[in-house]
């Protein structure tokens, strides 16, 4: 019986598992019932779980003999966002799924499934990989800093996933840089306190942090080559506690994104001297305190191990819904389970797969108006409180499409 026969019956248990997750977010760094939830499916898969890895990270291995090693990666975490979908299995209070890891999981959980019931056609090891906080960049580092490759062996190829915003039932791949690189800075300025009637006694930490954060607007425009990709934001900026105040301090996050290595690193130094220049022209009493708190690299799927993915996924879908991707300035940590990360991991030579899987329903697809381009920047985005995958139409595609990726490079196309 060829492997994907089995999709339907394990399809409705996986729409339960991702109704149940999508209902129950629960935000980075505190994924305990999620991670428990795909333990169990896991194990009850006849996979070997182990849990609290790099946090509430889970692992769950399926021996097959002797073989290649492919690495699944699904992310746990959740978004600090309100949900506002009107789906009648909405999520409540201030966390939701708003960028698909409930479906991201059921993928992998339905996939780790078909692999299970179908060993008689494959060997090898598969390793699904349940990582927390995802969303603050810190998961992937957290798990092989804990010895995820020492503990479960060092795979020959990671493969992700991720919802978009296309036709369910297409995947999309890219070849080069694939999703930006990521720095995320937090930036303390100091000040002097005082009142509000005294201004010129005191010096005001927020008029400084003001104007360091329309300065920063003028790196990626002044500083970087039209060509050249590059994002800088000032997302926060917090000080001060009464209208009549003067704070000691103000604090900014920024992130700075780009799709190389070099144009990210002089954008974060340039973030740093905008700050120090401001805090001097300012009077401040104390340089600023500049730390990078989070830092992703940029995502470069494997070209062959792409090529051999991308294949089985035309002989599966047909090249009609296989699509290319373009670099996007979204931005993961999944690279750190490849070569980027080898200074924490120890290991060389890892592929790694990416791709793209389209959520959203024929309906919502044909009644968003517009040519496809416009469609994709009228749905809601991810991260959006209005952001919703069709799971009817959506998740077949995720779990067969990560079944078909995992049994191209376990080195078999029997599908």
């Amino acid at each position: 019986m060829p492997v994907l026969d089995g999709l339907r019956e394990i399809l409705r248990p996986a729409v339960a598992f991702c109704l149940d997750l999508h209902q129950h977010p629960e935000l980075s760094g505190e994924e305990r019932r999620t991670a428990a939830r795909l333990g169990e499916w896991l194990r009850t898969a006849g996979y070997e779980v182990t849990g609290g890895l790099g946090g509430h990270g889970v692992v769950g291995v399926l021996r097959n003999g002797p073989g290649p090693r492919v690495l699944i990666r699904t992310e746990l975490d959740a978004l600090p966002v309100t949900e506002n979908t009107g789906l009648p299995y909405t999520s409540t209070g201030p966390v939701a799924h708003a960028c698909g890891h409930d479906v991201h999981m059921a993928a992998a959980a339905g996939a780790a499934s078909l692999l299970a019931r179908a060993r008689e056609r494959w060997r090898g090891t598969v390793v699904v990989v349940g990582q927390p906080a995802e969303e603050t960049l810190t998961g992937a580092r957290a798990l092989l800093a804990d010895g995820l490759y020492e503990r479960f062996g060092r795979p020959d190829t990671v493969l992700a996933q991720h919802t978009a915003p296309l036709p369910a039932g297409m995947v999309a791949h890219a070849y080069g840089p694939m999703l930006a690189g990521s720095a995320g800075i937090e930036a303390v300025v100091h000040g002097r306190g005082g009142h509000a009637g005294t201004p010129h006694l005191a010096v005001d930490p927020l008029l400084t942090a003001a104007a360091a954060a329309l300065r920063l607007q003028g790196v990626v425009s002044r500083e970087c080559a039209p060509t050249e990709p590059a994002l800088l934001n000032v997302g926060s900026l917090h000080a001060g506690t009464a209208a009549n105040l003067i704070p000691d301090r103000a604090t900014l996050g920024i992130t700075v994104r780009a799709l190389s290595e070099r144009t990210l690193d002089r954008m974060t130094a340039a973030v740093e001297r905008v700050l120090r220049a401001e805090c001097a022209a300012a009077g401040s009493p104390r340089e600023p305190e500049v730390r990078t708190v989070a830092r992703s690299p940029v995502t470069h799927p494997d070209p062959a191990a792409t090529a051999v993915v991308r294949e089985a996924h035309v002989r599966l879908y047909g090249a009609e819904r296989v699509a290319p991707w373009p670099p996007s300035m979204a931005t993961e940590d999944f690279p750190l389970y490849g070569d980027a990360g080898s200074g924490v991991h120890g290991e060389d030579g890892i592929a790694l797969v990416y791709w793209m899987f389209g959520v959203v329903g024929p309906k919502v697809w044909a009644r968003t108006p517009g040519t496809a381009e416009e469609k994709l920047a009228a749905l809601p985005p991810h991260h959006s409180p209005e952001f919703a995958a069709d799971l009817r139409t959506a998740l077949p595609t995720g779990i067969t499409a990560m079944t078909a990726a995992a049994l191209a490079r376990l080195g078999t196309d029997r599908i």
